[in-house]
């Protein structure tokens, strides 16, 4: 059994003996492959009564690689209008590239993106989503993300 399954296994049976955080639900993990949960922000925000849903993309190497993350948009989803989601799904947050780590997992990648959402003042796409989207690979973990500041891919 490869140490990814291993993983996958631990952190499906963490989620199903003691739930999930406030706001998140695991929707379907039918596979070690794919897995979607819903994210809800909680309090007032600007997404206030809006619920969102994250697919992850597994690889063998997690949890050394980080999994492709993106929100869902098919199937009655919609990816939140944020600063750093692009219409399509993508999420520039560095937890998903440079600063991916072993530690994290499926759970904290969900806490953390709430609170991305949770902190934004104003829904707005990125400056540069109608250029991405057109060009954009597939998979998001193909971007080259810029992480300084701004939710760019690099050119």
């Amino acid at each position: 059994m490869a140490f990814s399954t291993r993983r996958l296994q631990k952190e499906l049976a963490d989620l199903k003996r003691e739930g999930a955080p406030v706001g998140i639900e695991l929707l379907s993990a039918d596979d070690f492959a794919t897995w979607l949960l819903s994210v809800e922000v909680l309090g007032e925000t600007v997404y206030q009564g809006e619920k969102f849903a994250l697919k992850f993309r597994f690889d063998n190497q997690y949890p050394i690689s980080a999994p492709a993350v993106q929100f869902v948009v098919e199937d009655n989803w919609v990816a939140p209008i944020h600063p750093h989601v692009y219409s399509n799904g993508h999420i520039c947050a560095s937890i998903l590239g440079s600063e991916w780590s072993p530690v994290l997992s499926v759970v904290s990648v969900c806490v953390t993106l709430q609170s991305m959402l949770a902190s934004c003042k104003r829904k707005e796409l990125p400056p540069d989503n109608d250029r991405y989207v057109r060009h954009a690979p597939e998979n998001p973990k193909k971007t080259r993300w810029d992480f300084h500041g701004t939710s760019s891919p690099r050119s």
